[in-house]
């Protein structure tokens, strides 16, 4: 049995560049395999010699998104193919698309928030006659900084998928809409009866596209969300991750907005 505190070995097999500061790292044992993670459940990698991180599985290998934003994720962004890299997990709760299946599906995700749920869309996608309408919404600051660009011009491209993308800002070249995310979430008609959201991104995003979904009469236990906090061991002994009563990395990241609802109302300090 896997000792949840050691890291595995991993090579770095592939590395495909997202955006100016985005890889997609897709790693392969280097030895006996971790468990195949679920949808929406992240894994511990540690970069040798500068630290550890949680960070979401976005596509199978497994396959991690990393956007350079701090020293580790730095180090690992800027990792090569042959490289090794130590792996822990996978940890956390999943998306449960499988309940999901016979309804609407509705995905917003702000920025990074695509990377734990591009799995999601893709499994939709795998198993596409279960489903019935199939909406993504996908916001970020600039034009450039949209993750998986060949994946969202194929997403575009689907007849059996609405893709709503849009920009914080004006940008030259930018056609389409400009504004965050709610906005065009707000505009969509759905039958609340029928539809199950999955929702990624920063909090304010998040919370404020639950309570357009809950205006729309969608019920609380039928918006999911992934939360996301200072995680250090992955297995909630450190409490580094602690939101009130929860423990991120046990009880989270993801959630259905019953519990998550209450909690994210409360501000972070």
């Amino acid at each position: 049995m896997t000792e949840p505190m050691v890291p595995v070995p991993y090579r770095v097999a592939g590395r495909v560049v997202e955006t100016a500061d985005s890889v997609s790292l897709r790693l392969e044992p280097h030895g006996k395999p971790l468990p195949e993670a679920k949808l929406g459940q992240f894994m511990m990698l540690y970069c040798h010699g500068v630290g550890e991180v949680a960070i979401s599985v976005s596509g199978p290998g497994p396959t991690h998104t990393i956007r350079a934003v701090g020293a580790v994720s730095r180090a690992l962004h800027d990792l090569r193919p042959g490289t090794l890299v130590g792996v822990r997990g996978p940890f956390g709760t999943s998306w449960d698309v499988e309940d999901a299946a016979g309804n609407d599906i509705v995905i917003v995700a702000g920025g990074a928030g695509l990377c734990p749920l591009r799995p999601v869309l893709a499994d939709v996608l795998d198993h596409r006659g279960g489903y019935g309408r199939v909406v993504v919404v996908a916001g970020a600051r600039k034009p450039d900084e949209f993750l998986f660009p060949h994946e969202l011009a194929s997403w575009a491209g689907r007849h059996d998928v609405e893709l709503l993308q849009t920009i914080d800002r004006p940008a030259p070249g930018w056609t389409g809409p400009v504004g965050f995310v709610t906005e065009p979430l707000a505009a969509l008609e759905l039958d609340p009866e029928r539809t199950r959201a999955f929702l990624c991104g920063p909090e304010p995003m998040m919370r404020a596209c639950a309570e357009i979904l809950l205006a729309k009469q969608m019920s609380a236990h039928h918006i999911r969300v992934s939360l996301e906090r200072a995680m250090k061991c992955g297995i909630g002994l450190c409490g580094h991750c602690q939101l009130g009563p929860l423990l991120v990395c046990r009880d989270g990241p993801v959630m259905d907005y019953t519990v998550a609802g209450p909690l994210l109302a409360v501000k972070e300090l």
